[in-house]
């Protein structure tokens, strides 16, 4: 069993070795990082099914009794997100397999991509705040040098915004992490939350923990420092922006659910500044979509503005809310790195980004209009899609809780979210190309800002469309099934609201 609890952290870390070795054969890399993905997943999904039985898994790395050692735990929450994790890094790298103008980035991609899963997967079962800062270090430089892989000045640009803002946070979060030590003696948060229940810890305790929730919203991208976002993440090349859109503010909108719902379970001041927060977090950024034109900035505001949406989940603090979140989660992760995929497959297409100059999709490459339609139509909440079953719960979760701003900020941000995929569709898909039906060069698969020569030439593409396809049937299987996924959601939920048996696991790990 604890082989189980540690496999998510090691198969990347085996994989990034296995591949750092190979790297003088390029398709024994691609090999090797795709086995280890759908290892991933493979162990992600056993979790999710031992974790469905109603056990928390807890283990205590060489037998160091808590808070001493490192704490390991899997509960429903966690299971789901490693498997997540797991699937979509496999299509990420099913997606990088299209064939690219710059092989070298291809190569080096497949080593730093486990490299960021490591650091993912670790921030999502550690019990421990210094170790949950220890695997944000590790997936963050990761994602430094993903982000400018390729070179060029527009990446540099955007990966310095997303340096500086990612590390003012983790300078906050270390020392948010050190005034936590200092107030409590421990870091580990199973027994941290057994101090903040029974009222023993000070006032500094409560003030660290306000400051690493902070930390915790810069990273998650809430309003209002969101804007190292959409500057960045659009600038990558195509399966980088497609993998940061799917994981990398889930990991922050993690820790905070995961945090909040451990500190203070109950309903307080923190979740009425959170409810503000959410609110204000999916307004601005659908508002900041829909003055966009290019795609992948739309998509990346929409991130912002879905963010808030799990946020609003964690702030309602009802059990049907915090459900709503993790359904929320779980769809999101798989939209929005569809959607992303589905940008940059487009710009290759037309030559561009800007919606200006690209156009004529719809009769070029009939199956990407339907391919593009799953995922936004989900982002939209439009049913029986799985994004309709996540916003439907979270509207209902609000009503039941008389918070009747935020359900109107739902249900709008959710009408805005539908204009601006529809925006993407007449531009991109339905009117004509502007250049005519050229036949370009393929390009490199991160979409440029001109116009190209025209409609391109899909060679190359079939492993990009194996992917979109596999998350997009995704989209279907979770709406049509949502039944159960909402079962499990809900059974998450209930872990959440009352921490007793996350501590208890740890507890009995550590043999206090």
């Amino acid at each position: 069993m604890n082989a189980l609890v540690v496999a998510p952290l090691l198969i990347p870390l085996a994989t990034l070795v296995a591949t750092l070795f190979a790297c003088p054969w390029p398709r024994a890399v691609a090999a090797l990082s795709l086995a280890g993905a759908l290892a991933l997943a493979g162990v992600g999904l056993a979790l999710v099914a031992l974790a469905a039985q109603g056990g928390i898994l807890a283990s205590q790395a060489g037998g160091w009794v808590a808070p001493y050692g490192i704490t390991l735990v899997i509960d429903r929450l966690s299971a789901a997100m490693v498997a997540i994790t797991g699937i979509v890094g496999s299509a990420t790298i099913v997606f990088a397999l299209a064939r690219d103008e710059d092989p070298a980035r291809g190569r080096d991609f497949h080593v730093l991509v486990h490299g960021l899963l490591v650091g993912v997967c670790g921030a999502f079962i550690t019990g421990d705040v210094f170790n949950l800062y220890v695997w944000f270090e590790v997936l963050l430089v990761g994602s430094f040098a993903l982000l400018v892989l390729g070179g060029g000045r527009r990446r540099l640009a955007g990966t310095v915004v997303y340096v500086v803002l990612n590390l003012v946070a983790t300078m906050m979060f270390l020392l948010a992490a050190g005034l936590l030590y200092g107030a409590s003696g421990s870091l580990n948060m199973a027994l941290l939350a057994q101090a903040f229940a029974a009222g023993e810890v000070p006032a500094t305790a409560h003030a660290a923990v306000v400051l690493m929730l902070t930390a915790f919203s810069i990273k998650a991208a809430l309003f209002p420092v969101f804007g190292w976002l959409p500057a960045s993440y659009h600038v990558a090349w195509t399966p980088v922006s497609a993998l940061f859109a799917g994981l990398l503010t889930k990991v922050g909108v993690y820790a905070l659910i995961r945090l909040v719902t451990l500190f203070w379970p109950e309903a307080g001041i923190a979740h009425e500044v959170l409810l503000w927060v959410a609110c204000a977090t999916m307004l601005i950024g659908v508002l900041g979509a829909a003055a966009q034109v290019e795609v992948r900035r739309i998509l990346s505001f929409h991130i912002v503005s879905q963010v808030g949406y799990m946020i609003l989940g964690l702030a309602l603090a009802t059990p049907l809310a915090l459900a709503g979140a993790v359904f929320y989660l779980i769809h999101h992760i798989v939209v929005k790195a569809n959607l992303f995929f589905i940008g940059g497959i487009a710009a290759r297409l037309t030559g561009s980004e800007r919606l200006a100059a690209m156009g004529g999709l719809y009769a070029h490459a009939p199956w990407l209009a339907v391919l593009f339609a799953i995922p936004a139509l989900s982002l939209a909440g439009i049913p029986p899609l799985s994004g309709f079953w996540a916003k439907f719960v979270l509207v209902e979760a609000s009503l039941d809780a008389r918070a009747w701003v935020a359900a109107g900020v739902a249900l709008l941000t959710g009408l805005f979210t539908l204009l601006s995929m529809s925006k993407i569709w007449n531009e991109a898909f339905l009117k004509p190309h502007p250049a005519g039906e050229g036949s370009g060069s393929a390009g490199s698969g991160s979409g440029g800002d001109g116009s190209g020569g025209g409609l391109r030439s899909a060679d190359g593409l079939r492993p990009a469309l194996w992917a979109v396809g596999a998350l997009a049937a995704m989209t279907v299987a979770i709406g049509l099934a949502a039944g159960p996924v909402m079962d499990y959601a809900v059974a998450a939920a209930q872990q959440l609201a009352a921490p007793a048996a996350y501590i208890d696991a740890v507890v009995r790990a550590g043999g206090n």
